[in-house]
């Protein structure tokens, strides 16, 4: 009963390199990351998905190194937890660093023309992009002025706006339909 004590509570590497482990993934992930593209962030395709299901298997035992005790995987989950804080609490007060490490926003569909090079850049397929559409409720990318990824991989879709001209030719369409009412129900009476 001892030992089963002992493999479950007791590290077996020192609570130094238990703290050293989880910061240097950390940082290399986010470094990894940020090279791979928005798209990783957000807009996951299947291949994505399983690059980052086995990104995390991958680098599980370089967090908690031969450790496999429950205070080892503690140590190393709140170093974790407490580096990410510190990470974006200083990056929320140093906004061109943050800038530099999230990136910018990048525009895919401008004034509703699509934005090709902009999608081979962000490597976003047309398909990929109407698909992200159709969940925020738009029909086809015909009816999107604009498209912007976000830094942090959403995308933003803004629908286009009917021109002046359309606006006042259904409100003179309304009011003709108004009139003819009116004049329907004259002749009745």
């Amino acid at each position: 009963m001892e030992a089963l004590w002992k493999d479950l509570l007791v590290p077996d590497i020192s609570i130094l390199e238990k703290i050293l482990r989880p910061i240097l993934v950390y940082f290399f992930l986010i470094i990894s990351l940020r090279l791979a593209g928005k798209r990783e962030l957000a807009q996951l395709n299947p291949f994505d998905l399983v690059v980052l299901l086995t990104l995390s298997n991958a680098v599980q035992n370089a967090i908690i190194g031969n450790d496999n005790s429950v205070v080892g995987g503690v140590i190393g989950a709140t170093t974790l937890l407490v580096v990410n804080y510190v990470v974006v609490r200083f990056l929320y007060s140093h906004e061109a660093l943050d800038r530099v490490i999230e990136g910018d926003a990048c525009v895919l569909i401008e004034n509703g023309e699509l934005c090709t090079d902009r999608l081979k850049k962000e490597l976003i397929t047309r398909s990929e992009l109407e698909e992200a559409a159709h969940k925020q409720g738009f029909v086809s990318l015909d009816m999107i002025d604009k498209a912007v990824i976000e830094s942090g991989g959403s995308i933003t879709f803004i629908a286009k706006q009917p021109l002046p001209e359309e606006s006042r030719f259904h409100e003179v369409l309304n009011r003709l339909d108004a009139i003819s009412r009116d004049l329907a129900a004259l002749k009745r009476a």
